[in-house]
């Protein structure tokens, strides 16, 4: 089944097996809990564009955001969104669900054996209407950033930048990062090289302009239709990106 999912800023839509609709949105309210709480305990945490120290009695979610924040050279909350997208798959997993799929503003968790088309959205010519096909037995991250599409600011001037990881929440950082990397077509090489080689991460691509760039291990890209995506309004003021709460 496929269903949308929100509760307050959070707007998702999650595929699974049928009959864990309130399983998913358990999560989700555990999820943002887990965040919420740690923002009342020290606002800091949800506006520094700079990795934060974790302690250890840190939530483990939020534990996951500082781990991944560290990694990619951003703030925790750029990965607030895979984190929330991570914690619901893993309870639909956990539920014993066949497959979870979980998207949340651009960033993706994925568990599915069987194939499946994941939609490339970017206001680019090159994208339109592609999409990665990928199969996966565990949970991994398929997350992206963009000046152009989406509820987050961004420092850089990518179309899409996409990374892919094990980690659903290194996977959101370092795509914030990535995109903060891409300043034009002639820093796509470098920004793609540096946040691909980050430990963790399995492969990543930009695109800016007439150029596109890829590094690492991408599922195979193919036609898909993504005539139904409705992009979020972008969000670009502010002088560093800052993930909207998802």
């Amino acid at each position: 089944m496929r269903f949308p999912l929100s509760y307050k800023e959070s707007i998702l839509t999650v595929v699974c097996d049928d009959g864990l609709r309130d399983a998913a949105f358990d999560a989700l309210i555990e999820a943002r809990y887990s965040v919420e709480s740690k923002i009342g305990e020290d606002p800091f945490f949800g506006i520094t564009y700079d990795p934060y120290e974790t302690s250890p009695s840190d939530d483990p979610l939020v534990r996951r955001m500082c781990d991944a924040s560290r990694i990619a050279g951003v703030g925790p909350m750029a990965g607030v969104a895979g984190a929330v997208a991570l914690h619901i798959a893993e309870r639909l997993v956990s539920e014993g669900s066949s497959h979870a799929i979980v998207e949340n503003g651009g960033d993706i968790a994925f568990y599915s054996p069987e194939p499946r088309l994941v939609g490339i959205f970017a206001d680019h010519p090159v994208f339109r209407n592609l999409a990665f096909s990928m199969s996966s037995d565990r949970i991994v991250g398929v997350c992206s950033s963009s000046r152009t599409v989406g509820p987050s600011v961004s420092l850089g001037a990518s179309s899409i930048s996409t990374v892919i990881s094990d980690d659903v929440v290194l996977a959101d950082c370092c795509a914030t990062a990535l995109g903060n990397l891409v300043k034009d077509e002639g820093s796509l090489g470098d920004a793609v090289k540096d946040m691909g080689s980050r430990p963790g991460v399995t492969g990543c691509l930009a695109c800016c302009g007439d150029k596109v760039a890829m590094f690492g291990a991408l599922p195979d890209i193919v036609p898909g239709d993504c005539s139904g995506f409705e992009p979020y309004r972008s969000i670009t003021e502010g002088s560093e990106e800052r993930r909207a709460w998802r």
